[in-house]
């Protein structure tokens, strides 16, 4: 069974990460409380769309990997995505709606590393985790989740 197995939220962009044992995921807007919620709030108020990054996700296998290979510590977290997950491609969700728990999701696009987590996390996330870093995803329905909400393909 695909899974969710971490939650994380950062406040601020930048900012630290904190993680969550239960997270509401609200439509239009995101994981509330965490920075791309509070993104898509203020262009809500100023009559904008909120964007295709709502939400972000990535394997933990796929961190496991990375973290074996470059024979580090690093927490999941630091990575900055928010709903780490196993059990599923990812990379296949794009332009696909999926359950994460009882919450729908949408997948936007590869949530591809960039240069700010290559100088501050590690300097292998650039290129070793180009096209393998997670998914982008807009919330199409309200719920809560947790650590063990399965995730399953609807389309």
């Amino acid at each position: 069974m695909a899974r969710v197995e971490q939650i994380f939220i950062a406040e601020q962009v930048r900012g630290p990460v904190k993680e969550l044992q239960d997270a509401y995921l609200e439509a239009g807007m995101g994981i509330r409380g965490d920075r791309y919620w509070q993104a898509a709030q203020a262009a809500i108020a100023c009559g904008e769309t909120a964007g295709i990054n709502q939400v972000t996700l990535i394997d933990k296998g796929r961190l496991d990997e990375f973290l074996a290979e470059h024979d580090s510590d690093l927490g999941y977290g630091e990575f900055r995505r928010s709903i780490i997950t196993s059990g599923i491609e990812l990379n296949d969700l794009v332009d696909k709606s999926f359950m994460v728990g009882d919450a729908r999701l949408r997948g936007t696009e590869l949530c591809e590393p960039c240069a700010w987590l290559k100088q501050n996390v590690h300097e292998a996330v650039l290129p070793d985790l180009v096209h393998k870093a997670g998914l982008r995803a807009i919330v199409e329905s309200s719920a809560s989740i947790s650590p063990g909400a399965e995730v399953k393909v609807l389309d």
